[in-house]
């Protein structure tokens, strides 16, 4: 008898997740821009989903999906009804859930009407209009989106290149709802998947695991050398160009000169303040970036800097590149590379809010160099 009231009190709880979208197509890119690796940690919590990936206990990919994506996100800690031990108990560790799923299912899933396509078609194409470096005697370098990514109209009075129509298409396209549901530790994550409401629906289940314990690379502060702000199109550009048979990639920066009068793209010595060189079988390139705060937002460096890493393990960053708006980029004194891709929100929210990509990788060490 006990039992049984124990199984109908655990069937009247309520889900531990519950959340909806009626467009699937941002969701569905901030995971792409991970799915590297197929079996990912998802942490669910009250603001939202952390989606990570590693390879080669090296790079660390990790999307924050926070619960403004989704126009409906319900979330119930499977802890609120466990007693809990006051004295040894910490809230932040607690109130969450983790699972590990296999992400490419769970994409196949959101896509199986095939109307789920990538952003990054869009935003990465080789084609697109942006300019390259910026010459003396151009006007502003407009791409046609704001600091934010919302892209509003030119002073021109134009429609901007990448606003959100192509992002999410006009408005008489067709997109894919989702509901999606997680009932607790060991079910399946469970979606709803429709165009319409009149139309066909697909239910799919999903297999969960319990997760394995992945990389752990803290970035802190204050052992920063350096960082770096800028328009994701400027690196985008740049990593393009780059030959794939690459074996390796150096970040290399030089603290600013004293500022007298107006800053030069160069340092008194002749070296860059920012330069990416890539070195490969058939050669090396290198690439500088100028002093300008039209393509470097933000630049600190505190002491010379010189890091190199497998450019295998940054071309996996290309796709998160590719549909992000801006990117931060921070290295400490022992090479760990965080990269952060700031993604375009499809709806008007604080900046904080804002979706966003960051991998981390180690650096190649001495010997490999």
């Amino acid at each position: 008898m006990a039992q049984n009231e124990d199984e109908s009190e655990e069937a009247n709880l309520p889900p531990v997740l519950k959340a909806s979208v009626h467009d699937v197509r941002y969701f569905a890119t901030l995971l792409r821009g991970v799915n590297f690796v197929n079996r990912a940690t998802v942490t669910i919590a009250r603001s939202g989903f952390i989606v990570v990936v590693e390879e080669a206990r090296t790079l660390l990919g990790t999307a924050y999906i926070f619960a403004h994506v989704f126009d409906e996100y319900t979330y119930n800690s499977e802890t609120a009804t466990a007693p809990q031990d006051s004295q040894n108990s910490d809230p932040d560790e607690e109130d969450n859930v983790a699972f590990e799923i296999p992400l490419n299912t769970l994409i196949e899933c959101l896509n199986i009407f095939g109307t789920a396509g990538s952003i990054g078609a869009v935003t990465g194409s080789s084609t697109g209009t942006y300019k390259k470096w910026k010459r003396s005697g151009d006007g502003s370098d407009q791409e046609g989106d704001d600091d934010d990514g919302h892209g509003r109209r030119t002073s021109s009075g134009t429609g901007g290149t990448r606003g959100i129509e192509n992002y999410f298409g006009n408005a008489s396209d067709k997109g894919t709802g989702m509901r999606m549901s997680y009932a607790g530790s060991g079910c399946p994550l469970t979606l709803l998947i429709a165009e319409d409401a009149a139309g066909p629906t697909t239910t799919c289940e999903i297999t969960t695991y319990e997760p394995e314990p992945h990389l752990q690379l803290p970035f802190e502060s204050e052992r920063m050398v350096l960082k770096i702000i800028l328009k994701s199109s400027w690196l985008r550009d740049a990593l393009s160009e780059l030959d794939p048979s690459c074996d390796k990639l150096t970040f290399i920066g030089n603290p600013p000169p004293a500022a007298n009068g107006r800053q030069q793209p160069r340092t008194a010595g002749g070296t860059p303040m920012l330069r990416i060189q890539a070195v490969g079988t058939l050669g090396s390139t290198e690439m500088d970036y100028p002093n300008d705060r039209d393509v470097l937002e933000t630049f600190e460096c505190t002491r010379p800097v010189s890091f190199s890493y497998r450019f295998g393990h940054i071309s996996r960053t290309l796709r998160a590149l590719q549909s992000s708006t801006k990117t931060s980029l921070r290295i400490d004194d022992e090479g760990l590379l965080s990269l952060q891709f700031l993604m375009p929100s499809p709806t008007k929210i604080a900046a904080d809010s804002q979706a966003f990509i960051e991998f981390r990788c180690l650096a190649l060490d001495d010997e490999l160099e």
